[in-house]
């Protein structure tokens, strides 16, 4: 299966979405802020990264050009409590910054999971 990096300063919601990856089979690396989740990423490259938006020392936004920069071909899905698809709004930014798919905090596992399959292709 896929090896994924989930980037996320919430522990609870990044142990969540680690325990719903490998039952699917993943391998899933977890880090809690966009520093931490790019010095993973220099380790080793992921089939897709799964970051929130808002994290201290790095936040998503950040996260995301800096990752297309490394990987310009690299699957993102931005993750956010802080905002929905309304133009201006945080993960409308995250889209026309480089993450291939948003989804809004809180999301069911269903919708999880056919966006993490859809973007594995």
């Amino acid at each position: 299966m896929a090896d994924i990096l989930i980037i996320d300063d919430d522990d609870a919601l990044r142990s969540t979405l680690r325990k719903i990856l490998e039952r699917g089979g993943h391998t899933v690396r977890e880090a809690a802020d966009g520093v931490s989740g790019l010095a993973l990423l220099r380790e080793s490259s992921p089939d897709l990264v799964v970051t929130d938006l808002y994290m201290p020392e790095k936040e998503g936004i950040e996260t995301i050009l800096e990752l297309r920069t490394v990987h310009p071909d690299l699957p993102i899905l931005a993750v956010s409590g802080g905002g929905f698809m309304a133009p201006g709004s945080s993960l409308s930014d995250a889209e026309a910054l480089g993450a291939d798919a948003t989804l809004a905090k809180p999301f069911s596992i269903e919708a999880f999971q056919e966006v993490v399959d859809r973007l594995l292709g």
